[in-house]
């Protein structure tokens, strides 16, 4: 398999997927809106935007799975398996906020070897592959090379549930934003993941993920030279419930900061 053809064949599929979503952004009716939970939305433009992109993979690679949000496709591979987000920011997109991206990771029996996020009104489409470097619309892309807290800025999300653990979550938001440039939130990890592979954030927290929001930007940060894990500095975060992903130099300060809170609610 030739990653780098194939890559180029995905961007390609999550571009498409794309053109859809911004068509969609100018005339979409919020009637229209489904509730998964109460700040958990999908709509119809997911789920047709979901149906492009698994067409068109399935093109590309017809022996492959699929692990999809929004379960257009729930079939497994033995080894190759498509993780997709059609639309990571929907509560973004519905209320004409400009952060949602289109994310498509492929994933080698448990390793994530490509990875696409396309940010659909930026024009943005930042991709990677395994053992080649991360690139944003071409251009090769890497993490900063800021040494500690004191001088990065840092992203957040917060969790659509468990929320019995945010008290500590937001005293922990506190101590960040006492020791860095400041923590920002933008509604999408999948852009969260990507602007830390290209310098623009040095670090990345968040609970209670999916596979779909966070597999294409997982390995988009580490060929940036980026680090990810969970919250103690191990494991593998793709199908975890933690992910800390930074520019690898705040990596470890980053995590004890986290620890000193998340310690007080780990059940």
């Amino acid at each position: 398999m030739n990653l780098t053809e194939l890559c180029q064949q995905v961007i390609a599929v999550a571009k498409n997927a794309g053109a859809f979503i911004r068509a969609e952004a100018g005339t979409f009716d919020r009637s229209k809106i489904e509730h998964k939970g109460l700040n958990d939305l999908v709509s119809y433009v997911d789920k047709q935007a979901e149906q492009i992109i698994v067409e068109g993979l399935q093109k590309i690679l017809p022996d492959s799975g699929f692990i999809t949000e929004e379960g257009t496709v729930q079939e497994k591979h033995e080894v190759y398996n498509w993780v997709i987000d059609p639309l990571d920011g929907t509560t973004n997109f519905i209320h004409g906020v400009p952060v949602f991206c289109v994310s498509i990771g492929l994933i080698e029996r448990d390793e994530v070897i490509l990875g696409v996020v396309y940010e659909v009104n930026k024009d943005e489409c930042f991709y990677a592959t395994k053992g080649n470097g991360a690139f944003l619309n071409g251009e090769s892309i890497s993490v900063t090379d800021i040494p500690e807290l004191a001088g990065s800025l840092m992203v957040t999300g917060y969790p659509y549930t468990d929320f019995g653990r945010l008290p500590d979550y937001l005293q922990m938001l506190g101590d960040f934003m006492g020791k860095s440039h400041g923590v920002r939130r933008l509604g999408s990890a999948a852009a969260d993941l990507a602007y830390v592979a290209c310098g623009r954030f040095e670090g990345f927290f968040e609970y209670n993920l999916k596979p779909w929001d966070v597999a294409a930007g997982v390995i988009i940060v580490r060929e940036a030279g980026g680090r990810v894990t969970d919250f103690r500095g191990g494991g593998e975060p793709v199908f975890g419930q933690e992910l800390l992903a930074t520019n690898k130099l705040i990596h470890e300060e980053a995590s004890r900061l986290i620890l000193k809170y998340w310690d007080k609610t780990e059940k």
